[in-house]
C-alpha cells in the first residue's frame, strides 16, 4: 500500500466495519466460577464477572480504529475491548479481554505492538500490549486522571496522550512523563498526531466552556505544536469546528473532521497547495461539545 495513502484507508477501513466486517468472540455464557480464564477476567478489579456472553458482530459505532504500519490489519475497540481484523475483511481476533474497559489502539511504528487507554487497574491509564499477546505493559498509574487518544511518536520511543485536559508525553518504558501543552490553562488538547515531520505534533484544541449543545463556533480546531521551541501554531477556524487530525507520511494530506449542519464528515486538505474538499460525508455524529470533547 502506499504510504500516502495508508492514514487516509484507517476511513475507508472504518466504511468497512461498519457494514459487515465481523467481529467473533467464542466465551460461553456461564457462572463466573466455571471458566478457565476467570483470573485474567477478573484482573486486579474487586468484583467478580457474573458471567460471559458470546455475541457476533457485523456493525458497531463510536468505535477508535488504526490501521497497521504494513497497511494489512485495523485495530478497533468494541463494547470495551480490543480487535484486530484483516482490511480485506474476515474474522476478527480478540486482543484484550476481561472487565476492565479498553479502548483507543494504537499501532506502533513497527507495528509489534498497541498503546491502548484502559481502566483495568481501577483507573484510567496508559497501557501497551505486544501483539503476540506475551507482554502487557501498563504505561502510566494512578486512579483518578483521565487520559484519552494516545500516539506514538514516529521513533516508536514515546507515547502522547492527553491527561485530563493537556497533552503529556511518557517514554515507553515508563517514567512520570512530561507536560508538552499548559497554557492557556482553559485550553482543552486532544488527538496528538503526526506527519512526515516529527518537529510537529498536530492536535484539536477548544477553549473550555462546559456542555454547549447545538453550538456551531466555540467547537475543536487544529492546531500544531513545535516539539523544539513549545509554540503552538493554529491550523484551522471553521464554522462546524475540526478535530481529529490524521496526516499522510510523506506530510502531502491532511484528513480531519468536521461538521456540516447537522452532521460528521471527513475533509481532506492538501498541505502544500492549502486545497480542501470533503472526503466523506456524512460518517458519524462527534462530540465535540461535551466537557470531554
Amino acid at each position: 500500500m502506499d504510504d500516502t495513502m495508508r492514514r487516509i484507508s484507517i476511513f475507508a477501513a472504518f466504511a468497512l466495519l461498519m457494514l459487515g466486517a465481523p467481529a467473533a468472540i467464542n466465551a460461553q455464557d456461564a457462572p463466573y466460577d466455571t471458566l478457565p480464564d476467570a483470573k485474567t477476567l477478573r484482573e486486579k478489579l474487586p468484583l467478580n464477572p457474573g458471567r460471559t456472553v458470546s455475541f457476533r458482530a457485523t456493525e458497531g459505532s463510536w468505535m477508535s480504529l488504526d490501521i497497521s504500519p504494513d497497511g494489512q490489519t485495523v485495530a478497533f475497540d468494541l463494547l470495551g475491548d480490543i480487535y484486530t481484523v484483516p482490511l480485506s475483511g474476515g474474522e476478527a481476533t480478540q486482543i484484550t479481554r476481561g472487565m476492565g474497559f479498553d479502548m483507543q489502539p494504537r499501532f506502533s511504528p513497527d507495528g509489534e505492538s498497541m498503546v491502548y487507554i484502559s481502566d483495568r487497574d481501577g483507573g484510567e491509564n496508559v497501557w501497551i500490549v505486544s501483539l503476540d499477546l506475551a507482554d502487557t505493559a501498563q504505561l502510566t498509574r494512578g486512579k483518578s486522571e483521565s487520559y484519552l487518544s494516545p500516539e506514538w511518536t514516529p521513533d516508536g520511543d514515546y507515547v502522547i496522550a492527553t491527561k485530563g485536559s493537556k497533552l503529556w508525553m511518557w517514554h515507553k518504558d515508563g517514567g512520570s512523563g512530561v507536560q508538552l501543552v499548559s497554557e492557556p490553562a482553559a485550553l482543552r488538547t486532544i488527538g496528538a498526531a503526526f506527519g512526515a515531520d516529527d518537529r510537529w505534533v498536530w492536535f484539536s484544541g477548544r477553549m473550555a466552556s462546559g456542555s454547549l449543545y447545538n453550538n456551531g463556533l466555540s467547537l475543536y480546531q487544529l492546531a500544531r505544536y513545535d516539539r523544539e521551541t513549545g509554540d503552538i501554531r493554529s491550523e484551522s477556524n471553521r464554522y462546524g469546528g475540526a478535530f481529529r487530525p490524521t496526516l499522510s507520511p510523506d506530510g502531502r494530506w491532511l484528513v480531519y473532521a468536521s461538521r456540516h449542519i447537522a452532521d460528521t464528515g471527513l475533509r481532506i486538505r492538501d498541505l502544500a497547495s492549502g486545497e480542501e474538499r470533503w472526503l466523506a460525508w456524512p460518517v458519524q455524529r462527534d462530540d465535540q461539545e461535551s466537557s470531554s470533547g
